[in-house]
């Protein structure tokens, strides 16, 4: 488990600003959220922090909350920041970091507001980078390729009925649509992030934002991202930007998904180190030896049936607690997470062993009954992600398992030997997608 990075709060007119500095790369680099962002339950979801971890690993990343969302001052929506303003929260953020200079990661939202401060303080900026954003989303005469104002108020009306219940999940990012765990953490980061009043007011004022004049005032290196088939902000709008900056690169990549954490983000994380360092470390996977734990529990779908939406949201997020704070004591690392089970790795066996029987002790008071799988292998690591062989023969190890048992490959029983953890043999098993049988044992209670 990794630790959340120190909460500071910078001084802007009479607002306070919250913001964190990671890594301590060679250059300074400025994260500038979307509509909505909080820098502490950004770190709770692992494709996100993966994100900011890996700009972390080549630079001195500082995020922050623009005042009005997260963990900075609220502000009344008729009172809300203009494009000036939160540039004046940028500069405050960057003089208490202590950061003269800087790149610039602008994303969504986030991109009109880094083109006027890239153009306003050149002498400030380095570079800048523009993910899945535009100069003007709004549909005019002269800019056809903008959003009607009825698609647009369309969208304001379902935001506004479904906020914090992870509303327009599939807008967003539509391969995370059908994952319960990510809809799960879309709602509680829409609640921890903004009002429902708030951010309608916020869209609001993003469809009246207009860029384009000073697009040929940019005049630092600009790279321009996007996905070629985003649902929300059409590939038009940062083609059209890019073709009216100065010297602007534009790369289009595939993928739905409007997010930069979700779909391929390391395919934007590459292109970002390579644009800012001269170098790309992304794509060259490290192998290391670890231990892969994968479980889930036994019969979720007829529990949730049973407890209904809003008990059994309540009892996973009671489950979720227990088990990070197992892989916490047992040294783990939570990998991924889906609508009922997770995926943790271990730089060791008999301690992946010992935390899922935490958990699954941990876990029946909730009215819950957990399975388990753990193997030992090579895996590949990019970042936060692990993959390989190993992972798919744990997974297929956990589906083997019946409810309250822990299952564990030949390789895992041969490693934990001295460690009086006892096992009854299972047989030999064919794992789907895996070559030849595989000895299974479950760890004697």
């Amino acid at each position: 488990m990794h630790e959340i990075p120190e909460t500071r709060y910078a001084k802007s007119g009479e607002y306070h600003i919250a913001y964190q500095v990671v890594g301590s790369g060679p250059i300074d680099l400025v994260f500038i959220p979307g509509f909505i962002s909080n820098v502490e339950h950004g770190w709770e979801y692992p494709p996100m922090a993966h994100f900011y971890r890996r700009l972390a690993s080549f630079a001195r990343l500082i995020i922050f909350d623009k005042r009005g969302t997260g963990m900075s001052d609220p502000v009344a929506p008729r009172q809300l920041p203009t494009l000036e303003e939160r540039m004046d929260d940028v500069r405050a953020v960057m003089d208490a970091a202590g950061s003269e200079r800087a790149a610039f990661v602008g994303v969504s939202e986030g991109g009109p507001m880094s083109l006027l401060f890239a153009a306003t303080y050149p002498e400030r900026t380095v570079a800048m980078v523009l993910v899945a954003t535009f100069a003007r989303v709004a549909w005019a005469p002269d800019y056809p390729l903008g959003t009607r104002p009825d698609v647009w108020d369309a969208l304001l009306a379902r935001m506004e009925e479904g906020w914090g219940k992870g509303v327009l999940l599939s807008s967003f990012a539509q391969s995370l649509a059908q994952d319960p765990a990510a809809r799960q953490w879309w709602g509680r980061f829409q609640r921890q992030a903004s009002s429902p009043g708030a951010v309608v007011a916020v869209m609001r004022m993003v469809y009246e934002i207009d860029t384009r004049s000073i697009l040929s005032a940019v005049r630092v290196p600009t790279l321009v991202l996007h996905r070629s088939e985003d649902r929300l902000v059409p590939v038009e709008l940062p083609r059209y930007l890019a073709a009216h900056i100065p010297g602007a690169k534009f790369v289009e990549l595939p993928g739905t998904d409007h997010f930069f954490f979700a779909g391929d983000a390391d395919a934007y994380l590459d292109r970002i180190e390579e644009f800012l360092t001269g170098e790309r470390h992304g794509g060259t996977p490290d192998r290391v030896l670890a231990t892969i734990l994968f479980a889930d529990i036994v019969g979720s779908t007829e529990r949730a049936a049973q407890l209904g939406d809003a008990r059994w949201h309540a009892v996973l997020d009671a489950f979720y607690g227990v088990a990070r704070r197992q892989l916490e004591r047992f040294r783990g690392r939570e990998v991924d997470s889906a609508g009922d089970g997770f995926f943790a790795a271990f730089d060791g066996p008999a301690r992946a062993i010992r935390c899922a029987e935490a958990i699954r002790e941990g876990a029946r008071p909730l009215g819950l009954e957990l399975r388990a799988g753990v193997h030992t292998g090579e895996c590949e690591v990019m970042g936060a992600k692990i993959g390989g062989i190993a992972v798919h023969i744990g997974a297929r190890v956990a589906a083997q398992a019946g409810a309250g048992e822990v299952l564990v490959s030949g390789t895992v029983k041969d490693l934990v030997a001295g460690s009086g953890i006892s096992f009854v043999d299972r047989g030999a098993h064919a794992l789907k997608g895996v070559p030849g049988e595989w000895r299974l044992h479950a760890v004697a209670a």
